[in-house]
């Protein structure tokens, strides 16, 4: 037996190289006695609710707070759009295992995971767990989810998540008892417990008690058919599926497991949301957790929130902010009762270019498969020119890749083709065939079309523009002309899944500083999401039901080293793996990098507790705010 200790690194996953192992994964245990919450006296005096020892699970998580808080207020926050509001159960970060800010792997809604031989998980929930509708948590919302929802094929026609596939097998899912789920691979699993840990992470279990009533094998048939014309559904699938979405929060009748529950339906401008009663983490103290009553959430034209940051207007912010910002907001602090901290990034690159592979129009999609091309592409972006204008020189020149802080740091990988060489670049350029000009100096197509690229963003970030517009003055020299089209998230995604783009621009590897033993996936065109082959992507994760599979040699052999990393049980092994994949993936410049290591800035109001001076802002893993808890945050008010 062996126990996993508070040490590790960005990305470890547990379970990863312990083939032969079994392994205990526990939080720290603690036993405290439980402090009723002030604000929820007057319903429990009502009867609406019981009292905090029967809300608590029997064994809840016991958080031990650097600065313990008292219950009440409310934080505010702003977000660019209704959708938004999904990234709640992002700050708010209960998840069956989660990261430590020192991205250890501890359980947290569950009460322990035993791993062995890398394939069989044994998940022991916390008993007495309850749903923020103060319904029992148990092994039934797991078997529902697997039964019923991802093997139903009408809810599910593309079959359970193909995440869940290990050498083309799903797993045996078991229930030992109420409290005790269990999952069964022929082979080691090393993605399951980092995809339950995601910013956006794989649910294996839901609130069955609340969607039984949308599902006809519970449900009266008569009542589900009402509810279905009501609804204005097509189906009674429809109709489930437009309930049980717990990422969304676009439900406020949806039992929830996070900190603070959805009250407002969306559209509005304003979203509120309460603390769940029935949550299941309690600070030293025996306080339940969250301090905070609610959480307050605006929604704001994106390009707005700068400044209403700047005014005050938020209490916990840095969604919409960015270095361009800092003086700005520093120039404000001292007038709005405020502070501006700079936490670590921790993508491969803060932003980068994605010529898509998968483009609708042949001359363009063989132009962008052309590795030639890519690289002259990247010899022609001056980063140290954008480094000292819009970053103040705190970032670094990079290429899509890893960080110093990562072993599987080379210098190579950063820096192969990212020099600015116009000379090199023309030359490349020449040797594709494009030769030809226009009288205006633009570099022709063979069949006569101007080398003019459209580069797409999901209009939400100034900086990307910026960005692109000093990216437009060197590309001009090469004969190539750049135009910039903004639109919202989803146009922008859509047209790229459709070969519409020509190049996006969004941010780099989500996680810049992995280990051997995290999973190499986001160099091999696995998802769709990838803006650089969604094509390829979509036909790995629906299983060659839908999209195209990759038909460069290059890309097929990410994908043969992204399946050999999985079956491989050393750490040596997968970290030779790991070599050869970045190696690849940065010489070939599949994604083209600008720089990396930039800081995020973080608004919080004075006298907020708990939010770490020196953070690391990420999305996965990391959750934003989400791996510091925000439900440890509180207000003093003492401080204003």
């Amino acid at each position: 037996m062996r126990t996993l200790t508070p040490a590790g690194r960005l990305g470890r996953a547990p379970a990863a190289a312990l083939v032969a192992l079994t392994l205990a994964l526990a939080a720290p245990a603690g036993a405290v006695d439980l402090v009723e919450t002030a604000t929820l006296e007057a319903r429990i005096a009502a009867g609406e609710l019981p009292p905090v020892a029967e809300r608590a699970p029997s064994v809840p998580r016991v958080v031990e707070v650097a600065e313990p808080g008292q219950h009440g207020g409310d934080l505010r926050t702003i977000m660019g759009r209704s959708k938004d509001i999904r990234l709640m159960v992002v700050y708010g970060y209960a998840r069956l295992v989660g990261y430590t800010p020192e991205f250890e792997m501890l359980p947290d809604i569950l009460e322990d995971v035993t791993v062995e031989e890398g394939r069989i998980f044994t998940f022991k929930l916390r008993p007495g767990h309850k749903w923020s509708d103060g319904h029992p948590f148990t092994a039934e919302d797991f078997r529902y989810w697997w039964e019923d929802m991802a093997n139903n094929e009408e809810l599910s026609p593309f079959g359970a998540p193909a995440l869940l596939q290990v050498a083309g097998e799903f797993p045996q899912v078991r229930v030992v008892d109420e409290t005790t789920v269990q999952y069964v691979w022929s082979n080691p699993n090393p993605y399951f417990l980092p995809l339950l840990a995601g910013a956006s992470p794989l649910y294996i279990y839901a609130p069955s008690h609340y969607l039984k009533q949308f599902h006809p094998a519970y449900a009266d048939a008569a009542e589900l058919k009402k509810m279905v014309k009501k609804s204005r559904r097509r189906s009674w699938a429809s109709l489930h599926n437009s309930r049980d979405n717990m990422y969304n929060s676009d439900n406020p009748a949806l039992p929830s497991l996070q900190p603070w529950t959805n009250t407002t339906r969306p559209p509005s401008q304003r979203f509120t949301f309460e603390r769940n009663p029935y949550f299941h983490r309690v600070d030293q103290n025996g306080r339940q957790l969250p301090y905070f009553d609610r959480v307050v959430m605006t929604i704001a034209d994106s390009k707005l929130i700068p400044a209403k940051a700047g005014a005050g207007d938020t209490d916990l912010q840095a969604r919409s902010l960015f270095m361009t910002h800092y003086p700005f907001l520093r120039e404000a602090e001292a007038r709005e009762d405020f502070s501006t901290l700079l936490w670590d990034t921790a993508k491969g690159s803060h932003m980068a270019l994605f010529p898509n592979l998968n483009h609708a129009d042949p001359a363009w999609r063989k132009l962008f498969r052309d590795v030639r091309f890519r690289r002259a592409l990247s010899l022609g972006i001056d980063r140290d020119e954008i480094n000292q204008v819009l970053f103040f020189g705190l970032a670094q020149p990079s290429n899509n890749t890893m960080q110093e802080a990562s072993p599987l740091y080379r210098d190579q990988y950063r820096m192969v083709w990212t020099e600015f060489d116009p000379d090199r670049a023309n030359e490349l350029l020449d040797e594709i065939g494009l030769t030809e000009r226009s009288s205006s100096g633009l570099r022709l197509l063979a069949d006569g079309r101007p080398l003019e690229l459209v580069i797409e963003t999901a209009g939400e970030d100034t900086e990307q523009i910026d960005v692109l517009e000093l990216i437009h003055d060197t590309w001009q020299e090469l004969g190539i002309k750049v135009f910039t089209r903004p639109s919202q998230r989803e146009v922008f995604r859509n047209r790229v899944f459709a070969g519409e783009t020509m190049i996006a621009i969004w941010s780099g590897l989500e996680n810049g500083i992995p280990t051997p033993d995290t999973s190499p996936d986001e160099l091999a065109p696995t998802k769709q999401i990838k803006l650089q082959w969604p094509a390829w992507g979509q036909y790995i994760e629906t299983k060659g039901k839908a999209g195209q599979p990759a038909d460069i040699p290059e890309a097929q052999h990410l994908l043969r080293l992204n399946d050999e990393w999985s079956r491989t049980a050393t750490t040596n092994e997968r970290e030779s793996i790991w070599h050869e994949m970045l190696a690849l993936y940065t010489d070939q410049q599949f994604s083209i990098g600008v720089v990396c290591c930039t800081k995020q800035p973080v608004v919080i109001t004075n006298g907020m507790k708990n939010v770490p001076q020196d953070g690391i802002y990420n999305w996965d893993p990391g959750a934003h705010f989400g791996m510091y808890m925000p439900d440890t945050f509180w207000l003093d008010a003492s401080v204003n």
